[in-house]
This record gives structure tokens, sequence and C-alpha cells, in this order.
């Protein structure tokens, strides 16, 4: 199917929009880091992010594009934080494209040609009292659909009140001017999809979620996608600079370990994304960069 010039610029746009998103994440975070002179683990060195680019091959060899991982390992403040951008596209596999009819995708066994691109960030952190967090945003095309996704999603292991108020606000305000039906809908999406069944509890304090958006004005619906993405800096880093330096117990420790068995359980099982991306063939490193470095299981 040839695809028209509007098409061609708008997931320029989209695209364009989620490196420029990962490039100010990624540099925000380094500042923390240089930032944290006192307190726990500032006595050493600063942490920075690895970069290396990421390639998909379809399966006669051809090209399927690729991304950028970047990923922080052992900082002072980040115990270890991926900030991912990728833009992919081929054909879908059996797996993927039953998927997508499941969702109600129309016309995967006629053409299943898809392109897809987004940011994926996922911060698990030194201090037990600075919360775990989770982003992504991302916007996906077929020949016979094209939808925006995504949300943000924070996962402490020791709950402050006044943190999940913080960061709840800051998700309001930004998606309160594209109409205020937004905040509440999206908030019980994430409630709804963060949700672990076997376990019968959620994997955090919730956030906010959308997937197959597509109202059919793009600009509103890339719109609305972006300032999903601008609220995630000012709702997360005012609690890392509020938690970073306090002092934390072994037990602590073990709290914050034992919940990210959590996480790595719900992203290994029930997270859309990680079994979108090893189904279409995308770099398992990349896919898998949410785990955690360490967890435990009791």
């Amino acid at each position: 199917m040839r695809v028209s010039e509007q098409l061609v610029e708008e997931r320029r746009r989209a695209a364009a929009w989620f490196r420029a998103l990962r490039d100010e994440i990624v540099a925000a975070f380094e500042r923390v880091e240089d930032d944290h002179a006192t307190g726990p683990l500032s006595e050493q060195a600063p942490g920075r992010f690895e970069v290396s680019e990421t390639t998909r091959q379809s399966d006669d060899g051809s090209d399927a594009g690729g991304g950028l991982m970047s990923v922080m390992r052992g900082g002072r403040v980040f115990e270890k934080v991926g900030v991912n951008v990728s833009e992919v596209y081929g054909q879908l596999g059996d797996a993927a494209q039953q998927a997508m009819a499941a969702r109600g995708v129309p016309g995967m066994d006629s053409d299943p040609s898809f392109w897809a691109s987004g940011i994926s960030l996922v911060a698990h952190m030194q201090n037990p009292h600075v919360p775990a967090v989770h982003m992504n945003t991302r916007m996906f095309w077929t020949p016979h659909a094209w939808w925006f996704g995504g949300g943000s999603d924070l996962n402490p292991c020791i709950e402050y009140e006044d943190d999940t108020a913080h960061f709840h606000a800051m998700q309001k305000a930004h998606l309160d001017p594209h109409g205020t039906e937004h905040y509440p809908r999206l908030k019980a999406w994430a409630d709804e999809y963060f949700y672990i069944p076997h376990r019968h509890r959620a994997r955090g304090v919730g956030g906010i979620f959308m997937d197959d958006h597509n109202t059919g004005d793009w600009e509103a619906d890339f719109a609305l996608t972006q300032d999903i993405g601008r609220a995630f800096l000012p709702a997360f880093l005012p609690l890392v600079e509020k938690r970073r330096g306090q002092s934390w117990t072994d037990a602590d420790r073990d709290t914050q370990l034992i919940h990210r068995g959590l996480y790595a359980e719900y992203n290994l099982v029930y997270d859309r994304g990680t079994k979108f991306g090893l189904a279409t063939g995308h770099d398992a490193n990349a896919v898998l960069m949410s785990l955690p470095p360490l967890a435990k299981w009791v």
C-alpha cells in the first residue's frame, strides 16, 4: 500500500518527538547524578548513560528499523535506568497478527504491514525511599488503522502519600487542557492495566495509561500524547530530589528487592509492549531493559 505524503510526515514528526523527549530525559537524569553531592552513595562517581544502536531485520534479511538504547547502571541515584527509542517497520508475524486482530484491528490477514515508533523508560533507584517509575509513549500504524498509546506509573516499594498525590496531580495538570474527562479515564485504565492478577494487587500506585487512541484527529491525538510525555519529568524529578538523601536500612533494601520481583513478574507475564517487542524480533536486550538489576522472591 502506498503511504501518503501526509502520513510520512506524521510518522516523521512522531518519531522526532520521541527522540527529543529521550534527549531531554537523559540529560535531566545525568544532572540528577551530578547534583547528588551529599547523602547515601554521594562518594561514588556520577552515573552516565551507555548508548548503543539497536537494529532489526526482517526474515529475508532486509532492514526493519531499530533504535537507540540508553542505559545507566550503578549510578549514585539510579541503580539501573533505561531510556529507549525505536522506529521499526515491516511485516507482522503470525502471532503478532493474531494479537492485533484480537484487539479489533481489521485487515491483518490481507496486509500485515506495520510501522511503530516510541519511547520507553524504566528507572530502578538505589535508595528504597525513591520510587521506581515507568513511562512510555508510542505511535503504531498499519494500512488499516493507526493509534497512539502510553502513559506513566509510579512504583514505590515504600509509599509516601504526598509523593503519590504529586505524581497524579502532575498527570492531571497536563491532561486537563485536552479535556477534563481524560485524567479520570486514563487513571482508571492504568489501575486496571497495571494490576497483577496472580498476586491480587497492583504493581504500584498507578498513574495514567491509554492504548488504541484514535479520535480521527491526528493532531489532537498527537498533542495529547506529547503532553503525557511532558508530564513525566515534573511528576517524577521532585520525588527524586525529596527522597534521594534519605538514609535506608537493610530491611528497606529487602523490601525494595521483594517489590522488584512484582515488577519483573508483571513485565514478563502481562506487559503488552514486552510481548510485542519479542514477537516482532526487536533487540531482546532493549526489550528487556525494563527488568530490575536485582530482585528477590520469598
